[in-house]
């Protein structure tokens, strides 16, 4: 049964924003990764104890278009001007999975008391060459399911199977969009910032790092490199999970949900 979501639209600086929100409580803002295809459904599993907020990024998934994004400053000053927009009435927390984790250290870092705990979810944008991450670009499309998750049948699921042909021209043409907005993020640095360490030194707010020992986008091997950058964090590693760790794990949900209410 689909989740059932409320949906909001605001203007931010021209750009059509469309904020999926479900739950009742602390508000939570998530930012998604480099692509829509696993959908928002995850935030169920915070809804029973939380106002979860997730907005799609400009030029990604619900939201407008954005011929004007040039790098990952012109995202995080668009989230600055969604929270003037959203007025929310408490701090919220933040949470941000892989590209979307790279985003929230950014905005984190930029704006800490604008924000409450801060979860990063198999971040990507550390960029350290001893723990490299997988180059999408190289990847065939056949091949991306199973560097998505350990399981391989939980990343299928969101994918084409040939049955049913408008869904793949559908999907087909959200990741010709979405990958067009992605090049020009990706365009200063690639995937990452060259002084991120730097921007995660300045998050001091309790912060929970999260990722699948089985990670095969972005290594687990990272995480003591996020954790030791972090003045306040702690560790989540998901046994036997890939990078779509909270589709394939969705128990990780509810440990998460303990840090955010503790």
């Amino acid at each position: 049964m689909a989740v059932s979501f409320e949906t909001h639209e605001y203007d931010i600086g021209g750009v059509r924003t469309v904020v999926k929100a479900i739950g009742q409580g602390k508000p939570v803002l998530v930012l998604h990764g480099a692509a829509t295809l696993e959908g928002f459904d995850f935030a169920e599993g915070l809804a029973d104890r939380f106002r979860v907020l997730v907005p799609s990024h400009p030029g990604f998934g619900f939201s407008g278009d954005a011929p004007h994004i040039a790098g990952m400053a012109d995202m995080v000053l668009h989230y600055l001007n969604l929270l003037d927009a959203l007025a929310l009435t408490e701090k919220p927390h933040l949470m941000g999975f892989s590209m979307g984790g790279w985003m929230a250290t950014e905005l984190a870092a930029l704006a800490r008391e604008r924000f409450d705990k801060v979860v990063l979810v198999a971040p990507a944008g550390l960029n350290d060459p001893a723990h490299p991450a997988t180059d999408l670009g190289s990847l065939a499309p056949t091949d991306l399911p199973a560097y998505l998750a350990h399981d391989v049948t939980v990343a299928l699921r969101y994918f084409p199977d040939g049955t049913d042909l408008a869904f793949a021209e559908r999907f087909g043409a959200d990741r010709a969009r979405e990958g067009e907005t992605l090049g020009r993020v990706l365009a200063p640095f690639g995937m990452g910032h060259p002084n991120l360490r730097r921007f995660l030194n300045r998050i001091t707010n309790p912060a929970l790092v999260v990722w699948g020992s089985k990670d095969r986008l972005v290594p687990a091997s990272q995480v003591p490199l996020w954790v030791e950058a972090l003045p306040n964090a702690k560790i989540l590693l998901v046994e036997g999970a890939g990078h779509l760790v909270l589709q394939e794990r969705p128990d990780t949900l509810k440990t998460i949900g303990d840090f955010l209410a503790g």
